[in-house]
C-alpha cells in the first residue's frame, strides 16, 4: 500500500516526560497557543532581518507565513519547520542595492531578481537531492567550509552596522545602550524571554530611547502618529523584481549557505525526535527554494528554515507539524495589518543599528560554533588556510572583476572556501594514500 502524502495525525497531549511527535496533534487551543509562540519567536527573522535590508515588514511577515504553508505542503507535513528571512541575504542585498539602513530600500527590485535566482538554485539542488541523496553536499561543503562562510558573512556586515550608528554621538550611545539591553536579557533572563533576547532587548532599548527623547528631549523623538492613523487591515506594499546579471551572481551563491543551514537544522530535528528525516531532505530544499522564489517575486526576502523555531521545539518538546500551520496563519493575519507595520517602523534607526551589531556578531560566532560542534581541526594546515583566506576575503570585502561582472566579498569568500577546501583536501587525501602505499611497499 502506497504511503499517503500527509501523515494521519494522532491525538496526543504534551507531557513533561514525553514529546509530541511530528505526526501527532494537540487539542486546537494548545495548537494555536504553540503556533503563536513560534510566530513571536520568529520576529527576529521575520521583522528585524527585513528591516536591515529595507524591506516592508508587513510583506515579509506575510510571505514567511505563506512560505511556511508551502513548505508544509511540499514536505507532506512531515518536517516541522517555520520559514523566516535568512540573515545570509542581508549583506548581499545591502551590497547590491547600496541601502543606507534607513526606511524602505529604493533599489530593492535589483536584489529581488537575485533572490529569485537563489531560490531557483536551491530548488534545483533539492530536486537533485531527491534523486541522489545528500552525501555529495556534505563532501562539497564540510563544516570547515560552511563555518568559514557563515563567519565571513558576519564579518562582512560589521562595517555596515557600525556606520549605521555613527551619524552622531547620541546615535552611537543609543547603539551601545541597545547592545547592553540585549546582553542583559541574554544573561539574566530564563525560558522563553531568553530565547527572544533580540526582540525583548530591542523593545527595552526602544522604550529607553522614547524616555530619553520624547520625555527628556535629548534626541529625535519617536513619532507614533503613523500607528494612530494606520488601518487595522490592508494590503502590504509589493515590489516587482529586476533581473540584473551582476546582482544575480552576487546573491545566487547564498543558496550554498541556505543548503548547509537547512541540512543542519533537519539533522538537529531528527536527533531531537529520534526519527531519520533524510528521506524528506530533498523536499525540504525544494520547499525552501520555491518559497524563496515566491517571496522574491513580490518584494519579500529569501526564506528558509530557522534556528529559533528549533529552539522552541527543543524547550517545549512539541514537534507536531500542525503547530506550524497555526503559526503561519497568525503570521499571515499580521501581514495584512498596516498598523502592525507602522508600529515596526517607529523603531528608531540607532536602536535597529545596535541590534544589528549583535545580530551580525552572532552570525560570525555561529560559524565558529559549527567548527566546535563538528570538531573541525584547525591544526591541519589545509583547514587553517581555507579558514584564514575565507575570513579575510569576506571581512575585507575582496572583489574580483570577471569581464563586466564584479564578484563581491561574500561571493569570493564562498567560492574561495569551496575551491580551497576541494584543492587542499584532495592534496591531503593524495598524501594519505601515498603514505599507505609506501608503508605497504616497505
Amino acid at each position: 500500500m502506497a504511503m499517503s502524502w500527509f501523515p494521519k495525525w494522532r491525538k496526543q497531549s504534551a507531557s513533561a516526560e514525553g514529546i509530541v511527535a511530528p505526526d501527532e496533534r494537540l487539542p486546537l487551543g494548545q495548537t494555536m497557543i504553540m503556533g503563536l509562540q513560534h510566530a513571536v519567536a520568529m520576529f527576529g527573522a521575520t521583522v528585524l532581518m527585513p528591516l536591515l535590508m529595507g524591506l516592508d515588514p508587513n510583506l515579509s511577515v506575510l510571505m514567511s507565513g505563506i512560505g511556511t504553508l508551502l513548505f508544509f505542503l511540499i514536505t507532506g507535513g512531515r518536517v516541522p519547520s517555520y520559514l523566516g528571512s535568512s540573515a545570509a541575504f542581508v549583506g548581499v542585498v545591502i551590497a547590491v542595492t547600496g541601502f543606507t539602513g534607513q526606511g524602505l530600500n529604493p533599489n530593492l527590485g535589483v536584489a529581488l531578481g537575485g533572490i529569485i535566482a537563489c531560490g531557483l538554485v536551491y530548488t534545483l539542488v533539492g530536486l537533485i537531492v531527491m534523486k541522489a541523496g545528500t552525501r555529495w553536499i556534505e563532501k562539497l561543503m564540510p563544516p570547515v567550509v560552511t563555518g568559514a562562510v557563515v563567519m565571513a558573512i558576519g564579518l562582512n556586515l560589521a562595517p555596515i552596522a557600525v556606520h549605521s550608528v555613527s551619524a552622531s554621538m547620541f546615535d552611537s550611545w543609543t547603539a551601545v545602550m541597545t547592545v547592553v539591553c540585549i546582553g542583559l536579557v541574554a544573561v539574566f533572563t530564563r525560558g522563553m524571554v531568553q530565547r527572544l533576547l533580540i526582540l525583548v532587548g530591542l523593545i527595552v532599548a526602544w522604550a529607553l530611547y522614547a524616555l530619553l527623547t520624547n520625555g527628556l528631549g535629548l534626541g529625535k523623538p519617536v513619532d507614533f502618529s503613523l500607528v494612530t492613523h494606520a488601518a487595522w487591515f490592508g494590503l502590504p506594499l509589493t515590489t516587482s523584481p529586476v533581473f540584473n546579471t551582476q546582482a544575480i551572481f552576487m546573491i545566487a551563491p547564498v543558496a550554498i549557505i541556505l543548503i548547509a543551514e537547512n541540512l543542519g537544522h533537519i539533522k538537529a530535528v531528527a536527533g531531537m525526535t529520534g526519527r531519520n528525516m533524510d528521506a524528506w531532505m530533498g523536499r525540504a530544499f525544494v520547499g525552501d527554494g520555491l518559497a524563496t522564489m515566491l517571496s522574491g517575486s513580490v518584494g519579500g526576502s529569501g526564506v528558509t528554515t530557522y534556528a529559533e523555531n528549533i529552539g522552541v521545539m527543543a524547550v517545549t518538546k512539541v514537534y507536531s507539524t500542525l503547530v506550524f500551520v497555526a503559526a503561519a496563519a497568525i503570521a499571515i493575519l499580521l501581514g495584512f495589518s498596516p498598523k502592525f507595520g507602522a508600529l515596526i517602523h517607529t523603531i528608531p534607526a540607532p536602536v535597529i543599528g545596535g541590534a544589528s551589531i549583535v545580530v551580525f556578531g552572532l552570525i560570525a560566532v555561529a560559524g565558529a560554533r559549527i567548527w566546535v560542534q563538528n570538531n573541525v581541526d584547525l591544526g591541519q594546515n589545509g583547514n587553517l588556510i581555507t579558514v584564514a583566506v575565507t575570513l579575510v576575503l569576506g571581512a575585507g570585502d575582496f572583489a574580483l572583476k570577471i569581464g563586466n561582472f564584479t564578484m563581491g566579498g561574500i561571493g569570493t569568500a564562498t567560492f574561495g572556501a569551496i575551491a580551497l577546501n576541494a584543492l587542499l583536501s584532495h592534496r591531503r587525501a593524495s598524501a594519505l594514500t601515498g603514505g599507505s602505499v609506501a608503508r605497504q611497499d616497505s
